[in-house]
């Protein structure tokens, strides 16, 4: 089981780890995914690279110049991802983005 409230060297070393030992639960786990529909819950293209900005540890200020795109868009796409995601914390986040492909574990 992975804590995501422990401290951020404690989290990325478990990351690690899952995806060193957790190749073949995940890929059981996406075959049983290809078989589900895809829901409202998906993200965007958009949020998507919001999220992995987000991984990286860029705050708002900066996605939003590294996007090109307005401070107030940058929020809202995070709300909507947190809202769509029911995660709030950057750590859960990450662990998100880790497990669905969206970055590797070894670029945080």
């Amino acid at each position: 089981k992975l804590n995501i409230y422990q401290d951020e060297g404690s989290l990325i070393k478990d990351i690690h780890q899952l995806r060193q030992y957790g190749h073949q639960a995940r890929k059981q786990a996406a075959d049983k995914a290809m078989h589900i529909e895809k829901t409202e819950h998906e993200l965007s293209v958009r949020e998507i690279e919001v999220l992995i900005l987000i991984t990286k540890g860029l705050i708002n200020k900066e996605i939003a110049d590294k996007l090109n795109i307005s401070l107030t868009t940058v929020i809202s796409h995070r709300k909507n991802i947190t809202e769509k995601l029911g995660i709030k914390s950057v750590s859960g986040l990450t662990v998100y983005a880790v497990m669905n492909g969206y970055i590797e574990a070894d670029r945080i």
